[in-house]
């Protein structure tokens, strides 16, 4: 062989090699992304060929699925009033990537889930029935914020304190999944839910972290009671009225210039709602303090899961004594969502522990076998029974005899704390109202903790309040969950 044709040979064996190489690679490596791929048509193919799984609202199912006409997608996601349930199941979509409750347990609510095959399943290689997804949301208390909050912009989030059962999820303004699931039409609807200023995609209860505002005075007053900064909530202070900023020379006031806030003990500072008291006791406890016990609460958590996955609530790093002070009444880097405020009151009306919140009880095959059980929580102790059972007392007071009148609810104890979040440059736009609490009926055993968020709503500035705006949306959605 002369070497010519030696060499053409041996250059054409190196590109047969190369052929097999990179055939091998799409095959076994490549081949499965590219299955798994979102632009592969023929995933939403299989996805659609048969009704999907469902997710259920007190035993009964508010999914659905109807037949296409002219489509090779068989069917399509249907919703049961899908506006009043859009936080809690997201959508399922032909065109868009599933979110919230659909995102999450898809596999399950498509029959892909490895858990639902059965021995004959295996054998045929036959797509399994789909799951189903039980939620412990309760209608009512649903419907009771959704209905309070109306036309406003906010949210608001209901937990069962001694379970962590999430009994509502409430983002306004919402929107109607049913307009994203038909690939035909769901284009138009995404243009006009994206382009709407107020953001109706946008999961306000779970994926929106705001400034607490006055609400956060509830964690610092239980770092000062558990690291012993004072004996307990009826100790008077050391809290000069107004309160000088350290290393500035902005004095911190208070709303009411008449209210009793010099010096003031902790339940009489969160019956007024004193900045300089919590801006002082913050500072006099140290950044790193407050810190530990905000993230014993929830605070700078980046996995906190639902199992929709919560945006972090933030307490700050590396501040100055300013800034500590600021964060001393929920302003400066504070940032939470109403998910995590209602953890705060939660915690503290369950005797100082937390139970994991959590939307979802079960996940079942479609025989009804459970895959998945929740309701066996796991608890965390947050603070001592003692320092609970105080704020508890304190947070009471501020409803009975505070600025959380508008909260109170015959035939049972409430406690609760406003806030009213300034924000914009120099504080210029329209403040953000909360409200924080925890009702026990007195003839039953039935508890909640409620937290409620209004951004913006027709109310004047002057107007804008915690107790006026969001304790009335907190009380209709404890009075639902109250009558059990």
């Amino acid at each position: 062989m002369n070497k010519t044709i030696r060499r053409a040979s041996v250059f054409t064996l190196l590109l047969v090699f190369a052929l097999l190489v990179r055939a091998t690679w799409v095959q076994f490596y490549e081949g499965r992304a590219l299955a798994d791929g979102k632009d592969n048509r023929r995933n939403a193919i299989e996805t659609y060929a048969e009704p999907l799984g469902n997710i259920i609202v007190a035993g009964r199912s508010i999914t659905g699925s109807a037949p296409t006409e002219g489509s090779d997608l068989a069917y399509k996601r249907t919703y049961e009033n899908g506006r009043l349930y859009a936080a809690v199941t997201g959508y399922a979509s032909q065109a868009y990537a599933p979110t919230q409750l659909e995102g999450i347990y898809q596999d399950v609510l498509n029959g892909t889930d490895p858990r639902l095959k059965t021995v004959m399943d295996t054998v045929t290689d036959r797509r399994a029935e789909p799951g189903n997804v039980v939620t412990t949301i309760d209608p009512d208390v649903q419907k009771a914020g959704f209905e309070a909050l109306g036309e406003t912009k906010g949210a608001a989030v209901a937990i069962d304190p001694r379970t962590g059962r999430i009994l509502s999820v409430v983002s306004t303004p919402s929107y109607d999944p049913a307009s994203l699931t038909d690939a035909n039409t769901a284009g138009q609807a995404w243009e006009k839910l994206t382009g709407d200023p107020d953001k109706p995609l946008t999961n306000r209860a779970l994926r929106q972290p705001l400034p607490p505002g006055s609400t956060f005075k509830l964690v610092v007053a239980a770092a000062a009671l558990e690291n012993g900064l004072y004996g307990s909530v009826d100790a008077r202070t050391d809290s000069p009225d107004p309160y000088r900023l350290p290393g500035t020379t902005t004095d911190l006031t208070n709303e009411n210039p008449d209210a009793p806030c010099e010096n003031a003990t902790i339940r009489t500072a969160l019956q007024y709602s004193c900045n300089n008291v919590f801006a002082k006791m913050a500072v006099d406890l140290g950044q790193d303090e407050v810190r530990e016990t905000a993230e014993k609460f929830g605070f700078n958590d980046e996995s906190q899961d639902v199992p929709v996955r919560a945006h972090t609530s933030v307490y700050p790093k590396d501040m100055d004594g300013s800034s500590t002070a600021l964060t001393g009444i929920g302003q400066f880097d504070v940032t939470a969502t109403p998910l995590q405020m209602a953890m705060v009151s939660a915690a503290l009306a369950n005797g100082g522990e937390l139970v994991s919140p959590h939307m979802v009880s079960q996940v079942t095959d479609s025989g009804g076998d459970v895959l998945e059980d929740h309701t066996d929580a796991e608890a965390k102790r947050i603070v001592s029974a003692s320092t609970a059972e105080q704020l508890q007392s304190a947070m009471r007071t501020v409803v009975e005899e505070g600025t959380g009148s508008n909260a109170r609810i015959s035939g049972a104890t409430v406690g609760g704390k406003t806030g009213t979040a300034q924000h914009g440059e120099k504080n210029s736009k329209t403040p953000y109202a909360w409200f924080t609490s925890y009702a026990k009926s007195d003839s039953s055993d039935e508890e909640v903790a409620v937290a409620v968020v209004v951004e913006q709503s027709d109310a004047a500035r002057s107007e804008v309040s915690g107790n006026g705006l969001a304790a009335p949306v907190a009380k209709a959605m404890m009075e639902a969950a109250l009558k059990g």
